[in-house]
């Protein structure tokens, strides 16, 4: 395919006309109805070759178009489209992700951006050199549990943070198959890329960067070919240390965020209540009360007693916000604000999950 130029910034009042590659979950379950409740975005074209999701997609939106192979976006460039999105398996973000900005096109790419720190920051040359927007979409950073915990933060409520421990788990104890099950290395798969892209992302945004990492990984469910129960430590510049857990195998589900720092903790259990309402078919604009969650699942904040007795104070959960990154992806596009993920800060995030596999595989902590 032929490198294309950029094209033209979308006018003022325009709604911006987006792409989307792959209608599996992530395309149907988060981006097509985030895109579709932003305003200034459009979804204008989904990209999939089986029926049954063609069928699902006209279903969900009646007005969207329907394209078979990814080409067809690329080759309409920005005469026809504003933004391609980018949610199709691990292993397609790369070479999909070229092909859109060589022809032109700014690109939003699910995590994980890429399998390397080093083919992200290729990609990320590559957009600059364009002069495109490239963004990944790290939604976990609009969490309830995360924005309250940066809210917690920015106020000193729990002084100088010590530890910060993370999970993500599930209890799955049959393996679902697929390229996200799959033990091999083209397909980027398992639970270390997966949700360990998304506390990882988070253990940098909160802590800054890391120095050194230290990783265990198992395949533990019969039949199962990835890792499907993973832990990670990081020790963070800052002298911050992060512990982060993420499984499938979990019976019992510890907490979601148990944070300790010197004047006080934050412990949070419970996951955001964003992805079951979008699984459920819930919009966000639809109704009141998008992301928020009952009082009985607030965190606590305080010291020397158990949460679980009732020790230290509720904290209120702000309210879980996904709408703001495509919000923030129109305003970047829009020249009236910043990218909201950029994709060396993607890079960087890779670069830790690269050095957890290895210390997974040696059995070493591994000096960044």
């Amino acid at each position: 395919m032929t490198a294309a130029p950029p094209g033209p910034a979308p006018s003022l009042g325009s709604p911006l006309r987006v792409g989307l590659v792959g209608y599996g979950l992530a395309g149907s379950v988060f981006h097509a109805p985030l895109i579709a409740a932003t305003e200034g975005l459009v979804l204008d074209t989904v990209v999939t070759s089986r029926p049954e999701r063609q069928e699902q997609a006209r279903a969900e939106f009646p007005d969207v178009r329907i394209a078979t192979d990814a080409d067809e976006l690329f080759e309409r460039r920005s005469a026809e489209l504003d933004l391609i999105v980018i949610a199709s398996p691990n292993k397609t973000h790369v070479p999909l992700a070229t092909a859109a900005l060589k022809a032109g096109l700014p690109v939003v790419v699910d995590k994980p951006l890429a399998g390397t720190g080093a083919e992200a920051r290729e990609l990320a040359a590559l957009a600059e050199e364009r002069g495109l927007l490239l963004s990944v979409f790290q939604n976990r950073r609009w969490d309830n549990d995360f924005l309250t915990l940066r809210k917690l933060l920015a106020e000193g409520e729990l002084g100088d943070v010590w530890r910060f421990e993370s999970r993500f788990e599930r209890w799955r104890p049959q393996p679902k198959g697929g390229w996200r099950e799959s033990g091999d290395p083209e397909e980027i798969g398992g639970l270390l890329y997966d949700l360990g892209s998304h506390v990882v992302d988070q253990a940098l945004v909160l802590f800054g960067p890391a120095t050194q990492v230290y990783a265990e990984t198992d395949v533990r469910r019969p039949g199962a070919q990835a890792d499907d129960d993973t832990f990670i430590a990081l020790t963070h510049a800052s002298g911050v240390r992060s512990h982060l857990y993420v499984s499938s195998t979990t019976a019992q589900l510890g907490p979601r965020f148990r944070v300790l720092g010197s004047k006080a903790g934050y412990v949070k259990y419970g996951l955001d209540p964003q992805e079951a309402a979008l699984r459920e078919g819930r919009r966000p604009g639809t109704a009141a009360g998008w992301g928020t969650e009952p009082e009985s699942l607030w965190g606590r904040v305080g010291s020397g007693e158990s949460p679980l007795t009732g020790g230290g104070r509720p904290e209120p959960s702000l309210p879980g916000d996904y709408p703001a990154y495509y919000a923030a992806v129109a305003r970047a596009l829009a020249g009236d604000g910043a990218n909201p993920v950029p994709a060396l800060e993607a890079a960087a995030a890779l670069d830790v999950l690269e050095a957890a596999r290895r210390s997974a595989r040696d059995s070493v902590a591994v000096t960044l």
